[in-house]
């Protein structure tokens, strides 16, 4: 037994009372009149059972309305049988209510201190007649002495049992003292003058009695609902800093545990993205685990979800058969249990199990406070769930929901280094033989089908560890860890076998046809680069065969075309080969058309259509994205020039690049492009990429504001694909964002997409941002988007991207003629309806 165990400071406590009380026997008398003694035992007993309870973790200190009886005591049967009658008494009813035995006897002590201490203070102060002012005075001094040793004493307790818990412990247990204690002295003194007046004064003392038991326990319940309101606002500030991750989520649930001070809490919540179920608790011992929360038949889980009138509260006193095994499961015999609202669409799970008092248990406020706790919980899951939401699109791919190309250059290098002299691992690189076919004759929708088709017959097929992740386009990846070059070759060929099937989509039955370029590692490559480059030459190879086709050096030859489209982007750009098409976009509102993106295309007159991204990438290799970027800009600018001689002021957009944006004299070129074509700044949008935007090299620059100074307006493209934030545009001058077609491609068929364009749009409204919307390709989106409040809405529903003499006919038949607004001197096409 220590000083620091309940027994410990239950033995100091009657170390001080009995020398105490052998003082008060010493200097009182010992005649007493009986049933005098008897009546005011049992009003001591009375009064010990009206209380308000004062709590701190495990334990529960009582302040009762025992003033009463005290002052009564101390002024009609003296100092000796008042210590009697109290402890007495205080050992009855604490008896009676199943306190602890340690509790019980530091209790008995603490009435016989402060009952001595009460008679010392009266034998310091005058005590006459009770009809007389000064007794009365003397009365209130000498319990107020009392009532504030018995504090000390209790706060003495609790500090060596439970460690200082701050100025609060003092609140709890000074408030009574000051304002509760002084009111019961002052009745039991008007009970004594009544008495003393005539008998009969006890019908009047009766009600009396009774509206100061309505008191009490009124006080104690305002006592009670100020304590909960004060958790809530506790907890809800102890939540707004936890961190969104695994740990935060723990910090919550130790946030429920300690406020409602209950034993243990459990949190269960439902699957998420490439998270499975999760279980996390908090108990007094530490445990991570306990039976019964976890498990979706248990009855009190159950009922909690399954509640429409939010918190239950189950306790083996008055729980049925399977309710009671339950409890019985856990080890617990009060819980509080309410569903938990998730982003998963299946709700999650909150149980709160037995208070750690060992008097008071969940009640009315407990019950009210963990609803009240609930909103500040739902709100927090749900942000992490949607950060999580964030990390996953970082690096994964929003239609098939595999790893993306950034995850599995990730995965390779953690593989590869790992054990860098001698790591094994095989990469497959395959690519969809009919998308483009698809794509262009059915549509997206029906390529997206196809793709997703084709992801489940690859998940399906792939060997056990392997990591399938899709690349772009038509492109998927799988990653082999500890596979030989032979082993590769072999995995390849039995996945493209068992992926040849047909599938049906958009009521068709089309081939799956998979071209696959393999590479292993260390034989081809012990970087991420050089392998994922080699497995693009490897697929380029395969595709001229049609088949399966393994890496060698002599296919690097095969990228002579590559540097031989790059030798003529000059020329060609000369020749005219490199045209540019244009793509309508409008007011979601007005229908007013606002601007037209400029897009890059290369027919070459012996390859054909060259991809615009390959005209870009080539361009960025041969460090000819400049010349490039001011070809394109000179054709939207002359186009610009050609509709405000027409009377028509219509914005065009162009698309500039990362590296063009570190060129030192872009800023001169862009002023200058202006100038020549007498378009003014505002009618022009340059497009920005995300990653251009967030480079370190970009945003200490001042290249930015340098270009927003010319008049024209700044937009990031295909926003929410890569690492930026609307909190980093707040420091950027940036005009607007476009919303990523893959989100709003499915938006019409997916909650999640439509809830982060609409996070999106509200977000960048708060920030001042215009917010554009691309691949909008039916009317179902386009109201849903207009609906959000999106400004702009550009897509195959308003037109394909078209060259200009096909532009033209598209606005002779789809468009009209707005008058210029007062003020203006050009007049807007806005599309008929």
């Amino acid at each position: 037994m220590t000083t620091r165990s309940p027994w410990g400071v239950a033995v100091i406590a009657l170390a001080i009372a009995v020398p105490l009380g052998v003082a008060v026997v010493e200097r009182g008398p010992l005649s007493v009149d009986v049933p005098v003694l008897l009546a005011v035992f049992l009003t001591a007993v009375v009064a010990e059972w009206v209380n308000v309870h004062i709590e701190f973790r495990h334990h529960s200190f009582v302040n009762s309305a025992s003033e009463l009886a005290f002052v009564i005591a101390l002024l009609e049967i003296g100092g000796v049988w008042t210590a009697v009658t109290r402890a007495a008494a205080v050992g009855v009813v604490l008896g009676i209510q199943r306190f602890s035995r340690a509790k019980l006897v530091f209790n008995v002590a603490v009435a016989i201190i402060d009952t001595a201490v009460a008679v010392f203070v009266l034998g310091l102060l005058p005590v006459g007649d009770v009809t007389e002012p000064w007794t009365w005075v003397s009365c209130l001094v000498a319990v107020f002495a009392a009532n504030a040793v018995a504090a000390v004493m209790v706060a003495g307790a609790i500090v060596l049992t439970q460690g200082y818990s701050g100025r609060a412990l003092w609140t709890s247990l000074f408030v009574p003292v000051v304002l509760v204690s002084p009111v019961a002295v002052l009745i039991g003194l008007a009970i004594l003058l009544l008495l003393h007046a005539t008998p009969w004064s006890w019908v009047i003392i009766a009600p009396l009695a009774v509206a100061l038991v309505l008191l009490y326990r009124r006080f104690a319940a305002v006592t009670r609902e100020g304590n909960s309101l004060q958790q809530v606002y506790e907890f809800a500030r102890r939540v707004e800093e936890v961190r969104p991750d695994e740990a935060g989520t723990r910090q919550i649930v130790q946030a429920v545990r300690e406020l409602l001070n209950a034993e243990r809490v459990a949190l269960w919540l439902p699957p998420y993205l490439d998270e499975g179920p999760r279980l996390v608790v908090a108990t007094e011992s530490g445990a991570h685990w306990y039976d019964g929360p976890g498990d979706p038949d248990d009855p009190l889980r159950r009922r909690a979800v399954l509640s429409t009138d939010g918190v239950i509260q189950v306790c083996a006193a008055r729980a049925d058969r399977s309710e009671a095994a339950a409890l019985a499961r856990r080890g617990v015999s009060d819980l509080l249990g309410a569903p938990v609202t998730t982003a998963a669409g299946e709700p999650g799970y909150l149980e709160v199990c037995d208070r750690r008092s060992d008097l008071v248990t969940f009640g009315t406020s407990e019950r009210g406070a963990l609803d009240s706790m609930l909103t500040h919980v739902n709100a927090a899951i749900r942000q992490q769930q949607l950060l999580t939401r964030i990390r996953f699109d970082a690096d994964h791919d929003r239609l098939t929901g595999l790893p993306n190309r950034q995850r599995l250059a990730a995965e390779i290098d953690q593989l590869l280094s790992a054990v860098p002299a001698g790591a094994r691992a095989g990469l497959i690189l395959a690519s969809l033989g009919n998308y483009a076919d698809v794509t262009d004759t059915l549509g997206h929708a029906a390529s997206d089908e196809l793709l997703l088709v084709t992801a489940g017959l690859l998940r399906e097929h792939a060997p056990p560890r392997a990591l399938l992740a899709r690349m772009e386009r038509e492109q998927f990846a799988v990653l082999l860890p500890d596979l030989s070059l032979a082993e590769t070759e072999r995995a390849a060929r039995r996945l493209r076998e068992a992926a040849a099937t047909r599938v049906r989509v958009a009521g068709l039955d089309l081939e799956v046809s998979l071209t696959i370029g393999v590479v292993a590692a260390p034989v081809h490559g012990t970087q991420v680069g050089a392998l994922m480059q080699r497995a693009d030459v490897a697929l380029l190879a395969a595709g001229a065969s049609g088949g399966v086709a393994s890496y060698h050096p002599v296919m690097d030859q095969q990228s002579l075309r590559r540097l031989q489209l790059g030798t003529e982007l000059e020329q060609a750009m000369a020749d005219g080969q490199i045209e540019v098409v244009f793509q309508p976009v409008i007011d979601a509102k007005s229908s007013d058309i606002v601007s037209v993106e400029t897009l890059v295309r290369w027919t070459h007159p012996r390859y054909g259509a060259v991809p615009p991204e390959d005209v870009i990438g080539l361009a960025e290799q041969i460090g000819r994205i400049g010349a490039l970027t001011d070809h394109v800009l000179d054709l939207a600018l002359a186009r610009c020039r050609r509709w405000l001689d027409q009377g028509i002021a219509l914005s065009v957009a162009v698309n500039v690049s990362a590296r063009s944006l570190a060129e030192p004299d872009l800023v001169d070129r862009v002023r200058a492009a202006l100038e020549r074509h007498r378009v003014p700044g505002e009618l022009l949008v340059l497009e920005l990429t995300e990653s251009s935007v967030v480079d370190d090299e970009v945003r200490e620059s001042s290249v930015l504001d340098d270009l927003h100074d010319l008049g024209l307006r700044l937009s990031m493209d295909d926003f929410g694909t890569g690492y930026s934030s609307l909190s980093q545009l707040r420091q950027l001058p940036i005009d607007e964002v476009k919303i990523d077609k893959s989100f709003v491609l499915t938006m019409a068929t997916s909650q999640g997409e439509s809830f982060i364009a609409r996070s999106i749009i509200e977000l960048a409204h708060n920030l001042g941002l215009c917010v554009v919307a691309e691949g909008v390709e039916d009317e179902m989106t386009r109201n849903q988007l207009t609906a959000m409040g999106c400004d702009k809405l550009q897509g195959f529903l308003i037109s394909r991207p078209l060259p200009e003499d096909r532009l033209e006919k598209w606005l002779l038949a789809r468009t009209g003629v707005r008058s210029a607004v007062p003020g203006a001197t050009h007049r807007r096409l806005f599309v008929r309806t």
